[in-house]
């Protein structure tokens, strides 16, 4: 597919800008924060999130005087409000991620990942935001679970909102989609590693599942390069090596050096898939191959029920989905190449 319009936002975008990061205590929003902080001529990061224990965790540890904190939460309008005002860019990264709990509390994956969203992306549009970024998951293609089913209606709410032009105005709203981010809080490796470095049996749901795995960094890395590339409506995905979850282990337990090895199968969770897809067929037909990076277009038909009921889109999709079966396949040096790149990983093995 050819790109069709310019990038709205240039690379030096950030010299000067105010930013503000929903979620902004998390895994990411630490993350990016201090990659502002140290590469970008950035005038004021704003971190907002609802939970001030974190906050002033953060803030003890930053100390530096051009991030300002803001509690609220993402489902109250007035709190975002406040927050938004005098701001240039978004990423918006509050969300509810695990997948067993939005299983359990449905309504409440919705009320932050789909009315919280919608409720971040107007209040951008009202206060004269340049633009956001939302930032998605590979549970969002072909949704099994409450939690990639709020996110799917999250991206959906976005594109909405940039086919309205009148409504989007000047604010660019695109998204991200990425898969396992290595190390963040709750996801598998630090599990994993706390019960190796106890001696105590690793619990695997399923030794053959596929996950696609990615350093944080780079999370971080496709979230600027969707400001700096952004068309309304885009989806941006990094295309990602994978590895079975027995591959993974294999390769913490040589890292680590553990001398038990048991492992306890528990079975397949709620909601849990044997592999991950990143991009659909029909996605993957209406996108740029940009060589680290897919560039998904949005679907720009407007709302014509003929385009629905007596004519469509002829064309059938040539391409298999992007997945974490079908992706490129890490064996444990791989596995292990990556995970020297997280700073947890190489903390723990300077201190062993």
């Amino acid at each position: 597919m050819t790109q069709t319009s310019e990038p709205m936002i240039g690379a030096d975008a950030m010299r000067g800008a105010v930013v503000l990061i929903t979620g902004g205590t998390g895994s990411f929003g630490k993350t990016m924060t201090q990659a502002l902080l140290d590469n970008t001529e950035i005038r004021e990061v704003r971190i907002f999130s609802r939970d001030e224990e974190k906050q002033d965790a953060l803030r003890n540890a930053q100390k530096d005087p051009r991030v300002r904190y803001y509690i609220g939460d993402v489902r109250d309008r007035a709190s975002v409000d406040q927050a938004m005002r005098g701001t240039d860019f978004v990423f918006h990264a509050a969300a509810l991620k695990q997948v067993p709990s939005c299983e359990f509390f449905p309504l409440q994956a919705v009320e932050t990942n789909v009315t919280g969203s919608s409720n971040v992306m107007l209040s951008a549009i009202a206060k004269g935001v340049r633009a956001v970024v939302c930032l998605s998951t590979d549970k969002a293609v072909f949704p099994i679970n409450a939690m990639g089913m709020t996110k799917a209606l999250m991206e959906k709410t976005a594109q909405s909102l940039a086919r309205d032009r009148q409504t989007a105005g000047d604010t660019t709203i695109s998204c991200v989609r990425y898969g396992n981010v290595m190390y963040s809080r709750g996801s598998v490796i630090p599990l994993f590693v706390r019960q190796i470095l106890a001696g105590e049996p690793v619990t695997v749901t399923e030794a053959s599942m596929t996950r696609f795995l990615m350093p944080l960094a780079d999370s971080v890395q496709l979230v600027l390069y969707a400001f700096s590339n952004a068309r309304p409506g885009d989806t941006f995905i990094k295309k990602a090596a994978a590895s079975r979850i027995d591959v993974l282990l294999e390769a913490l337990y040589d890292l680590l050096g553990a001398r038990n090895r048991d492992v306890r199968t528990i079975g397949i969770r709620h909601g849990e898939k044997m592999f991950e897809t990143l991009a659909s067929s029909a996605e993957l037909a209406r996108s740029n191959d940009l060589g680290e990076y897919y560039q998904i277009a949005m679907d720009e038909r407007g709302l014509n029920y003929g385009s629905f009921v007596s004519s469509g889109d002829m064309s059938i999709p040539s391409r298999n989905d992007y997945h974490s079966s079908n992706t490129t396949q890490l064996d444990a040096a791989g596995v292990k190449a990556l995970l020297l790149r997280l700073p947890e990983i190489q903390d723990l093995l300077r201190r062993a």
